[in-house]
């Protein structure tokens, strides 16, 4: 019986279909490089619009080969925690609560956090 048993060939892992037929789409390798001297070639479609820099593994934006520096967009400045602060009080009102909550802490009144 062991010599007429069949055996599978790992149907789902292995694909019967060949590459006859199949016409690729156009694609050119773009070349991008790194500040710290990294190279990164990047396989894309003629049609497809190529960004002019690309995250590098080490962090940096690598540029495209032979083209310029793109110009940095005008954004806005992030906002700080005393950016926000100021929105909502004036600088007299901060000074006057630290001194309300320095003369409780001295009076005993607060405990102090760590």
């Amino acid at each position: 019986m062991a010599d007429r048993s069949l055996r599978g060939m790992s149907i789902g892992a292995k694909s019967m279909e060949s590459d006859e037929g199949v016409d690729f789409a156009p694609r050119f390798q773009a070349h991008y490089d790194c500040p710290n001297g990294h190279t990164i070639i990047l396989p894309f479609s003629t049609e497809a619009e190529v960004p002019l820099v690309w995250e590098c593994r080490c962090g940096e934006e690598a540029l495209l080969r032979d083209a310029e520096q793109p110009e940095l967009k005008a954004g806005k400045a992030p906002r700080t925690h005393w950016d926000m602060l100021l929105e909502r009080r004036t600088v007299k009102e901060l000074e006057e609560l630290l001194d309300e909550r320095l003369a409780l802490l001295r009076a005993g009144k607060l405990r102090r956090s760590a």
